[in-house]
Formats: structure tokens, C-alpha cells, sequence
């Protein structure tokens, strides 16, 4: 989930930048108005000391304020920014400004990071995934080019050629969809019944998310198709306070593939031309959103998103 900034109560900047200029202005005008008042009485030594010191502290108390309220922040913000997101930088800053521009660099960085991860995922799962197809438009050719083939295997050879390329194209097709998936999209707000209105799917509780209807539309959409072709019958969508609950009463997801649905290319469905990018899609779409997706225990399949 992307890192959110504290929110705590700090003068703006413009304040503190004004009151720096007040007391550069104001200080030497009263240091020369004490001296004129207080010279004949402490003495001018004494008195030019006593405003000397009074300088000093001053100087420290307003050098203490930009530290803390301007200088820290910024080298806070410039490490963090400068180790690509692995810095430990505070959850809160000096002054609201700074709290804006810290909020906007993290999602900055989350989402770069999420861009390269898609790029990552894609360099390490292409090549196995492509591997299959190609193999068989490679053996489909080679075998194409014996004159002595019969017609009835030159054509199951061309319809190898045919299958092949188009899972190939849904692989290229979900990869975009899924690069495409930590794209901005308009953030708003609305209530689930309004866009839960698919065939078995039932609010058990409703209520108001945090999401635009377009985005709750495609995110339902994901996960109620794959509920659907895991053999699930009913569909029950339940709104806490700051989650929903999807449940189905599919046949739910082994011990074994729990720690994996997220991974992009990973299917069960491998055979009925599944291309395993429907989760990682809306993972991908909730996290640049601000919420988190994660799976339940439960007899069917039960996905939690918070937000």
C-alpha cells in the first residue's frame, strides 16, 4: 500500500518565512532601541554584550525552526527520492507544503518502482511463457515443409500455427493491460450497489468506497469473471468500515498456488486459455488507487481490498 504521510499540525511555510523576515527586520531596530534606553544605565559595555547575546539566541532559536521546518524536510525528501525508495525518511514534515511534496514523491517513487517491477516481471516470464507457442509454430513449420504431408495433418498443423499465435497475442495483450493498470485513473467515490449489478453477485452489506465507478467496475469485473470460470455460483460483497469482502463459493485456491495468484502469467487455466494477468491487473490498479488486495482463508475464493 502506498506510504502515507502523518498529518500534524505545523505553521505553513509562508509563516515561517515571514517571521524570519519580521525578526531580521524587527531585531535590529529593537537591539538599537535598548541600547539607546539601557546605555546609560548598564553601561555601554555591559549593554553591548547583553545585546549581543540577546543576537546569539535569537540566531539560534530561528537557525533551530528553518532546521526543523525547512532544511530537514528537504534532505528527508532528497534521500529518499535519491535511493529510489529505500531511504527511511519521517511519516511526517515541517510544514504542510512539505508534507504535499513528501505524499507526492512517495507515490511517485511507488509507482515508478511498480513500472519497473511490471518490466521486471515481463523480462522473467516472457521468454518461459513464449517458449510453448513457439515450440509449436517452430515444429508446426518444420513439419509443414514435408511435400508428403496429407491434408488432413497440414490443416491440424496450421490450426497449431493459429492457436499458437493467438495465445501469444493474449499474452502481449494482457501484458499491456497490466502496464496500463498503474495508469492514473480518475479518483472519486461511490456505493457498491450501484456498480455491483453483475449476474450472481449479491451485496450483503452496502456502502461507500473511496473508488471512481470505473475503477470498481474493472476490478469487479476481474474478479467476478475469474469467480465465475473457478465455478463459482454466487458472488456475496460485504463493506466494512475500510475494506470490502468479495467471497464466492467456487472451489476456492489450493495451499499451494495461495502465494502465487498475484504473479503475473500464473494460471490454473493454462489449457482453457487463461493468461494468469486478471489478479496481478487489479492489484496493480488498486495499488495505484492507494488500497491493497489480499486473499482470505475461506471455503471459496475471499479477497479482502482495504483501503
Amino acid at each position: 500500500m502506498p506510504r502515507r504521510v502523518i498529518a500534524k499540525w505545523r505553521p505553513p511555510l509562508a509563516f515561517v518565512l515571514g517571521g524570519t523576515l519580521a525578526a531580521v527586520f524587527f531585531l535590529p531596530l529593537i537591539g538599537i532601541g535598548y541600547f539607546r534606553v539601557a546605555g546609560g544605565v548598564l553601561g555601554w559595555a555591559e549593554t553591548t554584550w547583553m545585546i549581543a547575546w540577546m543576537a546569539f539566541v535569537a540566531t539560534g532559536v530561528l537557525g533551530f525552526f528553518l532546521w526543523r521546518l525547512v532544511l530537514r524536510p528537504v534532505r528527508a525528501i532528497t534521500d529518499y527520492a535519491q535511493a529510489e525508495g529505500d531511504a527511511e525518511v519521517p511519516t511526517h514534515f515541517g510544514t504542510p507544503e512539505f508534507s504535499k511534496l513528501g505524499s507526492a514523491v512517495f507515490a511517485m517513487t511507488e509507482t515508478l518502482q511498480g513500472r519497473e517491477a511490471v518490466l521486471r516481471s515481463y523480462a522473467d516470464h516472457v521468454t518461459h511463457e513464449f517458449k510453448s507457442p513457439l515450440t509449436v509454430v517452430r515444429g508446426a513449420a518444420e513439419l509443414l515443409d514435408d511435400p508428403n504431408l496429407s491434408v488432413a495433418d497440414r490443416t491440424k498443423m496450421l490450426q497449431n500455427i493459429t492457436d499458437a499465435v493467438a495465445r501469444m497475442e493474449a499474452l502481449l495483450d494482457g501484458q499491456r493491460a497490466l502496464a496500463r493498470a498503474q495508469d492514473p485513473l480518475p479518483r472519486g467515490s461511490c456505493v457498491l450497489s450501484e456498480v455491483a449489478d453483475f449476474d450472481g453477485v449479491r451485496v450483503i452489506k452496502d456502502g461507500e468506497v473511496p473508488f471512481s465507478q470505473e475503477v470498481l467496475k474493472l476490478v469487479l469485473t476481474h474478479l467476478v469473471g475469474n469467480a465465475k470460470a473457478h465455478g463459482a455460483t454466487e458472488i456475496q460483497i460485504t463493506h466494512h468500515d475500510d475494506r470490502v469482502v468479495i467471497a464466492d463459493n467456487g472451489t476456492g485456491i489450493s495451499e499451494g498456488n495461495r502465494d502465487r495468484i498475484f504473479d503475473p502469467f500464473f494460471t490454473t487455466r493454462r489449457d482453457a486459455g487463461g493468461t494468469g494477468m486478471g489478479l496481478p491487473i487489479v492489484a496493480r490498479m488498486l495499488q495505484a488507487q492507494g488500497a491493497q488486495i489480499s486473499l482470505l482463508d475461506g471455503p471459496g475464493a475471499a479477497f479482502e481490498i482495504r483501503f
